[in-house]
């Protein structure tokens, strides 16, 4: 399975070589400030499964509530996030913004609910957990071994 994603501008387009670990829907207020929406919709996947086929996305460091920050890539002509690498998951593992797909994936589950905006309403039958969650309770198993792989490759 392959995913096309892109830019606005279509400066930046990019593959996901496979589908991805799991996808949050984070209703935090950094996530809110940062995308200027209600929510940031991040697909979870591995850094070597996301392939650029043109442009150059440029990383940014910026705050993040944990205080270690997060390297976010854009693309250096329109400015689109289109993911970003948090220290918490290493350099394995980034987090495609869903909306830069040309097909973006749906929320696996809501995370930091308890900072949401009131209007939003979580009726989409995904659990929803006012803070973050353990992921050997809501992973699927073949997303914990895949992501335990990739942790141990060199």
């Amino acid at each position: 399975m392959e995913r096309k994603g892109r830019c606005a501008c279509g400066a930046v387009e990019y593959e996901l070589k496979d589908r991805p670990l799991f996808v949050h829907a984070c209703h935090c207020t950094w996530c809110q400030r940062e995308t200027g929406s209600a929510f940031a919709l991040n697909a979870l996947i591995e850094a070597r499964l996301v392939e650029v086929t043109s442009g150059t996305p440029v990383g940014v460091n910026t705050p993040s509530a944990s205080g270690n920050g997060q390297r976010i890539f854009r693309c250096p002509d329109c400015q689109v996030a289109l993911w970003s690498i948090y220290s918490g998951a290493g350099e394995k593992l980034v987090f495609v913004r869903s909306g830069t797909l040309d097909a973006p994936v749906p929320p696996d589950i809501h995370i930091f609910t308890s900072t949401k905006q009131p209007w939003v309403k979580l009726d989409d039958g995904k659990p929803v957990m006012e803070e973050y969650y353990r992921r050997s309770e809501q992973w699927p198993d073949w997303a914990l071994k895949r992501r335990e792989a990739e942790l141990a490759r060199e």
